[in-house]
């Protein structure tokens, strides 16, 4: 028993010490992004080489996230279909195929919307 109790208490001071080295760390970051100097596209010639790279493959990024979301909730909403269908009256196989169904509609719902949303904060910027 007095092992458990060892044990324990050697546990909670382990976690207690993880807590303290994560706020630090989080403490040192805001202390470094709060007091970091800008940095201006300027300091690239006016020629912004690196930003232009990072936004197309941002754009290739978004293009293939949407490629592969459409197949995938349509495989994932045939998956539930069938699930379904082929339960056999089992309650639980029914539940799971529902909730499949709709979990994968709404993710896809949520992809199309950010979509949106990102094609028309590119708009306006531009």
């Amino acid at each position: 028993m007095s092992c458990f109790i060892h044990s324990k208490i050697h546990f909670q001071k382990l976690i207690s010490q993880f807590k303290i080295k994560i706020t630090l760390c989080i403490i040192c970051l805001l202390f470094f992004f709060i007091f970091s100097p800008p940095v201006y596209a300027g300091l690239f010639d006016g020629a912004p080489e690196i930003v232009d790279k990072l936004n197309s493959a941002f754009e290739k990024i978004q293009d293939w996230m949407l490629k592969l979301a459409t197949p995938a909730a349509a495989v994932a909403v045939a998956v539930g279909v069938f699930m379904k269908k082929f339960s056999f009256g089992d309650e639980e196989r029914i539940r799971i195929a529902k909730k499949l169904i709709r979990g994968s509609l709404f993710s896809y719902g949520f992809i199309l919307v950010l979509d949106l949303v990102l094609s028309a904060i590119q708009s306006l910027l531009t």
